[in-house]
């Protein structure tokens, strides 16, 4: 009699807890997915509302870069005086305002765009001090003259950042 007794009470019971196993499976999967599909929801509005933002810092150190390449600032900026430590102090002070202003663009950047961009402003101010080190160059607007001559053998520092600007702003797509 006991025997038959746990065998009627398990042919109620087992079928219970298997239904009440898979029902807790089935839900758990659905809160998962529910989960999942927010967070997607979320971070596909969140890409939406800061790729602008991304695509403005872009921007703003393309016209950096562009501002401190040297053939354009050498026409931009005039000599202060005759002296050449002078100018190339002030050619110096230009680009590294033109940095501070913009340092701001760094969050919405990728680390090693800016990395390539700091290394485009050091190697344009080695560029400057480099020239400016040279005895046969005598004032300001020998060393204007010394650095656009350079230029004419290699390329500008900024224009290989520019670059890696370009091709990482084609990935946003």
């Amino acid at each position: 009699m006991d025997f038959t007794r746990i065998i009627e009470l398990a042919s109620y019971t087992l079928p219970a807890i298997v239904t009440g196993f898979v029902a807790y499976r089935f839900f758990e999967l659905h809160i998962k997915n529910n989960d999942k599909k927010r967070a997607f929801l979320l971070s596909r509005q969140a890409h939406k509302e800061s790729l602008p933002i991304r695509l403005q810092a872009y921007e703003r150190m393309t016209l950096f870069l562009e501002r401190i390449n040297l053939t354009k600032l050498l026409i931009r900026v005039a000599p202060i005086s005759p002296l050449k430590h002078d100018y190339e102090n002030f050619l110096i002070d230009q680009i590294e305002q033109e940095f501070e202003h913009n340092l701001t663009q760094q969050i919405y950047l990728s680390e090693e765009c800016w990395t390539i961009i700091t290394t485009a402003k050091n190697a344009t101010i080695q560029m400057i001090r480099k020239t400016a080190m040279s005895d046969k160059i005598e004032n300001a607007d020998k060393l204007r003259e010394a650095i656009l001559n350079d230029l004419l053998e290699k390329q500008s520092p900024s224009n290989a950042a520019l670059s890696f600007i370009k091709s990482e702003v084609s990935e946003l797509w």
